[in-house]
């Protein structure tokens, strides 16, 4: 194993605040079959989860066409939104989140990644549009993998760049987040700023509430 370290961040919650971007396209996905549209505590709590994981809950009452056609129409009406106006002003990055990536890129024996719910292009649109693109060397997406918290993403990162889990951190700000992350044996950073209160976010080894505390927390970790 390598003597690098591994901080693996979420997106949505995380890095950028994409609410109202998916609650618009959540609205559109219901309201277009005819279904009542799921409050914004309901979407809320469930963001991070797989789409196909996520509609079920969302929607128990309709059948396993229904919650496909809800996960196909979510998708676009994503796209939709995407191209009525650019990401960066639907999906903003939370207080010196940029700042802070810069900062823990610079570190030599530190690197970053991703594991996030998102589809490849979802990610990709939001490392594009907050000019993210080289920024971490590990990306892993919903489209390849089964549903947060199983730790298959938390695991390739891992395999993608040879560190120990023990050198390793999931920084996230739902409870799925800090599942995965005990699941693959990896130090669990809660933030404060996303979709779940600090109850659910119980199982993390820190919960920071500014992004700037990140860095310090990370020292804590490894010296």
């Amino acid at each position: 194993m390598s003597d690098l370290k591994l901080a693996v961040f979420d997106v949505d919650g995380t890095l950028v605040d994409s609410q109202a971007h998916i609650m618009a396209a959540m609205s559109l996905a219901f309201s277009n079959l005819g279904l009542d549209v799921p409050t914004r505590e309901a979407v809320l709590g469930l963001v991070g989860l797989s789409l196909h994981v996520m509609m079920p809950r969302l929607a128990p009452q309709a059948d396993k066409d229904v919650h496909g056609a809800l996960v196909e129409g979510y998708k676009d009406a994503f796209v939709q939104l995407r191209t009525e106006s650019t990401v960066g002003d639907t999906m903003p990055l939370f207080p010196m989140a940029l700042e802070t990536l810069a900062e823990l890129q610079a570190q030599p024996d530190l690197l970053l990644g991703v594991a996030t719910g998102k589809s490849r292009r979802g990610l990709d649109k939001v490392l594009e549009s907050h000019g993210l693109t080289k920024t971490f060397v590990t990306e892993h997406v919903a489209d390849h993998h089964p549903s947060k918290p199983h730790p298959s993403m938390l695991q390739a990162c891992l395999s993608d760049t040879g560190v120990a889990a023990e050198r390793a951190v999931m920084i996230g700000d739902t409870a799925y987040d800090m599942e995965m992350a005990k699941a693959a044996g990896l130090y669990a950073v809660g933030v404060s700023w996303g979709y779940h209160d600090r109850d659910q976010l119980a199982q993390a080894d820190v919960i920071i509430d500014k992004f700037q505390d990140l860095p310090a927390v990370l020292k804590g970790f490894w010296g």
